[in-house]
């Protein structure tokens, strides 16, 4: 029989959910690595690239909400893809203040290559469709959580 934990001492490692969170993201970015490579994106570009195929045109702002980065971790992001001939930015004409981002022929001409990465994933990670959805509505969840009580 164990005992009860002492409930002044640190939680143990294994215990920790945000550990299991942090641990499991970090095997993931090693998992997409190389995989990455064989296309030239880092996991934050690809992530900026997956989002613009959904809502190419949108503005900067947008793009950071949906990808939770702010502008000063997404601006040089942005400007990396576009040295690459992946997007461009541009400033709408109906509000200077706005930056557009357009994925531009080289960068669509990735998706294929995306959709390659991606069901390399799947396979590694080996969960069914549906245990892959239930994981991620309970992680966004929690995140959304998280940013409910920060706000």
């Amino acid at each position: 029989m164990t005992a009860d934990p002492d409930p002044a001492a640190p939680p143990r490692i294994d215990d920790l959910l945000c550990f299991s969170i942090y641990s499991a993201g970090l095997a993931f970015n090693q998992l997409y690595r190389p995989l990455l490579e064989e296309i030239g994106l880092t996991y934050p570009q690809f992530l900026v690239m997956v989002a613009l195929w959904q809502r190419d045109g949108c503005p900067v702002k947008e793009l950071g909400e949906a990808l939770y980065l702010d502008s000063s971790t997404l601006t040089p992001l942005l400007k990396r893809l576009e040295a690459a001939g992946l997007i461009s930015r541009t400033r709408n004409p109906r509000d200077e203040r706005q930056v557009l981002l357009a994925v531009t022929e080289a960068g669509n001409g990735l998706r294929g290559k995306a959709v390659a990465v991606s069901c390399a994933i799947v396979d590694a990670v080996g969960i069914s469709a549906e245990a892959a959805r239930a994981l991620r509505t309970g992680l966004d969840g929690i995140r959304d959580r998280i940013h409910g009580q920060r706000d």
